[in-house]
């Protein structure tokens, strides 16, 4: 038995090879090529710079000589004596009087429908004092309770002028205890009854007592 030759039935596929740089050289042949100058910096001194700047600038002939304003003259100022100490010595020796009123402890109130001239004339004096209390060394409860119980007995005899001594409170840490809390006693609970309060003069205790003018009840 006669075997038929063996017949390869695949084709041959050609081989594609991928050159991308042929023919490069003769491009780069066929093209010819020039180098830029270099570029040449040139460093300018700052002189140089500042005149460059300036040379469009053109002097103002007016401004070539400005007046000058002359300093304004101070006068030395004399000095001012102090004479606080002077008339604090004639004070303590009896020389001078002290205006109460223009001191810091200088109180005063009046209601506002009388007369202004009420003030000036309790302070003075020109009412004669009907009693009087002194609240000195009292703890403030047993004051307030001593106050309360002198003004409602004023109230009842229809007295007009009594005098609280209170004291100015210069010992106390704290400061006149018993005086500002005889304001705040008489413009409260007894405010219908007060018509004006002030410090004092210097022989009824001064600083440390003050008048009360009070409403007939």
């Amino acid at each position: 038995m006669k075997t038929k030759p063996h017949r390869d039935t695949k084709k041959h596929t050609p081989i594609c090879r991928f050159t991308p740089f042929k023919g490069l050289k003769g491009i780069l042949e066929s093209r010819q090529f020039s180098l830029s100058a270099k570029r040449i910096v040139v460093t300018k001194s700052d002189e140089e710079i500042f005149h460059d700047a300036m040379a469009d600038v053109r002097e103002i002939r007016e401004f070539r000589e400005l007046p000058l304003k002359s300093p304004p003259r101070f006068e030395k100022m004399r000095p001012v004596k102090d004479d606080s100490l002077v008339i604090l010595q004639q004070i303590v020796n009896g020389e001078r009087k002290i205006t109460l009123a223009d001191t810091a402890e200088y109180i005063e109130w009046i209601r506002p429908n009388v007369r202004k001239d009420i003030i000036r004339r309790l302070h003075n004096g020109d009412f004669s004092v009907q009693d009087s209390i002194d609240l000195h060394g009292m703890t403030l409860g047993i004051a307030e309770e001593a106050f309360s119980a002198f003004l409602r007995e004023a109230l009842k005899n229809h007295l007009f002028c009594i005098k609280v001594i209170h004291g100015r409170g210069l010992r106390s840490p704290n400061g006149p205890v018993l005086k500002e809390a005889m304001k705040k006693w008489i413009r409260g609970t007894f405010s219908k009854w007060v018509l004006a309060y002030v410090t004092a003069k210097d022989c009824d205790g001064g600083l440390g007592a003050t008048y009360i003018i009070l409403r007939a009840k």
